[in-house]
């Protein structure tokens, strides 16, 4: 009873806390950061661009405005990045601004 019991607060606590973008590649991700974003982000924010996922009013508040923000670059920016690309963008900066969790 007692191992039944620890497994189910196992399942629950890790599911709980499943990252967003499980399936998505955060190192293409980041290629494409690189490739397409830094120097947009740069000329607005200066520095390494890093500034607009950081700013204290950022837009971006959970994990799907995060990626339906990463559409809208790409829709705006005419990238033609397929849904997978924009998932492997966003789990990228996922893991390395925003840190949702789901």
């Amino acid at each position: 009873m007692q191992l039944l019991r620890y497994m189910v607060l196992l399942l629950i606590s890790s599911s709980a806390s499943a990252e967003p973008f499980q399936n998505a590649d955060a190192q293409a991700g980041k290629i494409l950061v690189n490739q397409h974003c830094i120097s947009c982000h740069a000329s607005s924010f200066g520095g390494d661009g890093s500034g607009i996922y950081t700013r204290e009013l950022r837009k971006v508040k959970n994990a799907n405005a995060l990626a339906a923000q990463v559409r809208n670059c790409n829709t705006m920016l005419g990238l033609k990045w397929f849904e997978d690309e924009e998932l492997n963008v966003a789990k990228y900066l996922n893991q390395q601004y925003y840190k949702y969790t789901e």
